[in-house]
């Protein structure tokens, strides 16, 4: 058994989901995204004991382009992260209703096998049709089931598309440039490359303006926030929870190991501009109204804090980032959720028209609180674990990018505490909370669990990645 037994089953299920009608939609997505976090545990053991789980068969003949799929342990924690939160992002959903589920479901687990294939693809042109087609999905689901006026939503989401469409269309040159010194687009081949300076100066810049756009950086991010309000609720925690994942995982997979010296040569800058998106994000964050627009740009400072990790090209630094990945994964997801259950009984995201919610609701104040102090990194929970790794390897490289990397903890800490404290607390709301239900409290306590238990305990995915990372550092340092 390989890889491409979990790439049909996504894809399977999402055409079973579409036929399943409305009515079963949403269970049937929820059944097939089950198992697909199932199998990808399965195939985790069989790459623990040895087992090869990747898959290279050919394709198309000229140009040579091949079914590609390398299954290591980085790309297996990413495979991990989105069939992690894909059953968790579809069951969330089941207090929501909406027209023409079936479509509705069946894109979002489109959108999880595009993912999945991004994250394995080992062959460029393979990679860059995954990538593509993970920005369908969300265009329709924005655009289709999104919030507030239907022509500001339209205007996001398109400016979303044309930006990403644009960027990726510089990697695809990249790409077939690479075609033309190589002979081929297998991942192993395009790190023999031996390019010369200029060379690996443009396919940086192409790479980068694809990633940049993606994760996003500064200043490639004035999607971000709009498309994040606008979208429903599951849509943004795809956006936010796996789909930005993509942009820091390539620049991992892909532009360090084949552009290394114009990675080392731009280093400065690019931790530089990194950082300015953790400072520029946080003080946003600061002054926003909506509670979905705050947590957008609450990311936005977590994800540059990563991307700096990503380009300090040490190992701490891209352990500390992958890492980190996974735990902002499963916290942003978190905290978008308690947004909508917010949203689900006061339909307000304002945080002015709201307060007082702690006295209605204890269970629900005691969770959104556990998430709030893990984005804020609060030793035991694991972004602690991300982001204390990616800021001592920050001082490796130069003490100040440390102090600069290391506001977003602090400016974190108190407009995360301050939103709490505006949303929760105060004099009881005149309107009523009804407690947690059943779904929402699974929810909550899955995520929760998981970001405490690997705040204590993260050796089992610091080892996982670890000999990829030292084989990617292998490259870049030869």
């Amino acid at each position: 058994m390989d890889v491409t037994t979990l790439l049909l089953l996504l894809l399977v299920g999402a055409i079973a989901t579409f036929f399943a009608g409305d009515k079963l939609a949403s269970k049937v997505a929820l059944v097939f995204s089950l198992g697909a976090l199932g199998l990808s545990l399965y195939l985790l053991n069989l790459l623990n004991q040895g087992t090869n789980i990747g898959f290279t068969g050919s394709w198309i003949a000229n140009p040579k382009v091949a079914l590609a799929f390398k299954a290591d342990g980085l790309s297996m924690a990413m495979v991990l992260l989105t069939t992690a939160l894909t059953p968790l992002i579809i069951f969330s959903s089941f207090g929501n209703s909406f027209t023409n589920a079936k479509n509705f479901y069946a894109l979002v687990l489109f959108m999880s096998f595009a993912m999945t294939g991004t994250f394995l693809a080992a062959d460029g042109l393979l990679y860059y049709i995954f990538w593509e087609l993970a920005l369908i999905p969300i265009y329709f689901i924005a655009l289709i089931w999104g919030n507030g006026d239907a022509e500001e939503r339209k205007k996001a989401v398109v400016k979303f598309f044309i930006y990403t469409l644009g960027g990726s269309l510089f990697m695809l040159i990249a790409f077939a440039y690479l075609y033309s010194k190589a002979g081929s687009f297998l991942l192993e081949d395009l790190y023999k490359l031996d390019l010369k300076a200029n060379e690996e100066c443009w396919i940086f810049l192409a790479f980068f303006l694809a990633y940049a756009i993606k994760i996003p950086i500064i200043p490639f991010h004035t999607w971000q926030a709009k498309v994040y309000q606008k979208a429903p609720t599951v849509g943004t925690m795809l956006l936010s929870g796996i789909m930005l994942k993509m942009g820091l995982y390539s620049v991992i997979r892909w532009q360090l190991p084949i552009a290394p010296s114009a990675a080392k040569t731009y280093m400065p800058v690019l931790i530089g501009l990194s950082i300015a998106g953790v400072i520029y994000g946080s003080i946003v964050a600061l002054r926003q109204k909506d509670l979905k627009k705050l947590l957008a740009y609450s990311s936005l400072a977590h994800v540059g804090l990563i991307a700096a990790g990503c380009y300090t090209l040490t190992l701490d630094g891209l352990s500390g980032a992958v890492s980190q990945m996974i735990a902002h994964g499963f916290v942003i997801v978190g905290l978008f959720f308690a947004a909508e259950v917010i949203f689900r009984r006061y339909e307000t995201r304002t945080i002015a028209d709201l307060g007082g919610i702690r006295s209605q609701t204890p269970k629900f104040t005691s969770m959104f609180m556990i998430l709030v102090l893990a984005s804020v990194a609060l030793p035991g929970t694991f972004n602690f674990v991300g982001e204390f790794t990616v800021l001592y390897s920050l001082s490796q490289v130069n003490i100040w990018f440390a102090v600069l990397g290391g506001t977003t903890i602090i400016l974190g800490a108190y407009y995360m505490l301050k939103m709490f404290q505006d949303v929760m607390l105060g004099e009881t709301n005149s309107k009523v909370f009804a407690d947690v239900t059943t779904n929402e409290a699974i929810t909550f306590v899955v995520i929760i669990a998981f970001l405490l238990f690997f705040g204590l305990y993260p050796k089992p995915i610091v080892d996982l990645v670890t000999p990829s990372l030292n084989e990617i550092l292998e490259v870049i340092n030869k």
